[in-house]
């Protein structure tokens, strides 16, 4: 029996036979294809990036030849220990405490601590650096180094970098902080360059945008010591109203240079400050390291009345 296919294949050839107009199938229309999304397709551009994480800024990395600044003198996580190491611990644990002190011996803004001297050339910016890299060896601690001396700046100089911007262009208002600082290959050392030169400078040293940027920085990082290698002290009023802002004052008196009636003058500028710190620079003595050529640091604490 002929299926009813082929029964229908020849029912439709007699009505063609017939004359009969038989239309032609119609194959069924492909089903759309689902639209795809430019956005699928399209590769990732800097439109694509919200504007928000574009414009975050980002602190610099920098990374310091620690070979080339133990061969200078600077205390370095690598370098063996040393007469000199032994010294900026033994002048930096009286400073940690009393950064650390709480209750009725808490210290206002006790974690920033102004480094200078009477006049320039005594060590003060090589103390600051040595201070600043001895503290970043300190497992509980973290330390930024600030370069407030803003007329002669020699911090950059000191670890092979170039001029950045920095602390003046911070108080201007042209940089946040983030973007001014300097990560460094030190995992607890950072670096606040003094920043672009301008006519200014001393000025803004001294103004309330400074006064406002030490108490932002004071509350900001409480686990943070903030070292500032200020200018002299018998050489610009800044280094004074600075001073008054700090919670701690390192004053570097180079031996057998630095005349008493200097360090004492130096010390009456700044008797208002409620804890002075004496280091005496260049002590003559043998030092099994060799460091500074038989020079070494010695150290004294003190008040306002210059006693060590």
């Amino acid at each position: 029996m002929a299926s009813l296919i082929e029964q229908a294949a020849r029912r439709l050839e007699q009505l063609r036979n017939a004359g009969a107009e038989i239309p032609e199938p119609v194959a069924p229309a492909s089903p759309p294809k689902s639209p795809v999304s430019s956005a699928a397709v399209s590769q990732p551009n800097a439109t694509s990036v919200p504007q928000a994480a574009v414009l975050a800024p980002t602190s610099r990395q920098v990374t310091l030849d620690l070979d080339v600044l133990s061969a200078a003198g600077i205390v370095t996580p690598n370098a063996p220990r040393s007469h000199s190491a032994d010294q900026f611990r033994l002048i930096k644990r009286p400073l940690l405490a009393n950064a650390k002190a709480t209750g009725e011996k808490a210290l206002k803004h006790g974690n920033l601590i102004m480094v200078t001297s009477s006049l320039s050339g005594e060590g003060k910016s090589y103390t600051s650096l040595n201070l600043a890299m001895s503290i970043a060896m300190e497992l509980d601690n973290t330390v930024m180094l600030v370069d407030a001396d803003v007329a002669r700046p020699s911090i950059l100089r000191m670890l092979g970098l170039q001029t950045m911007p920095g602390l003046l262009d911070l108080l201007e208002g042209g940089k946040d902080m983030q973007s001014v600082l300097l990560k460094t290959n030190i995992d607890k050392l950072t670096i606040l360059p003094s920043g672009s030169s301008r006519p200014k400078a001393t000025e803004l040293l001294a103004s309330d945008a400074m006064r406002q940027l030490l108490d932002d920085m004071a509350a900001r990082y409480p686990d943070r010591i903030i070292i500032f290698d200020s200018p002299p002290l018998l050489l610009t009023t800044e280094a004074r109203v600075l001073a008054t802002q700090m919670g701690q004052v390192v004053m570097v008196v180079q031996a057998e240079r630095t005349l008493q009636a200097d360090v004492d003058h130096a010390l009456s500028t700044i008797k208002g400050c409620a804890n002075i710190n004496l280091v005496l620079n260049k002590v003559r003595g043998n030092s099994s390291d060799g460091y500074g050529y038989g020079y070494g640091y010695g150290y004294g604490y003190g008040t306002a009345s210059g006693n060590a």
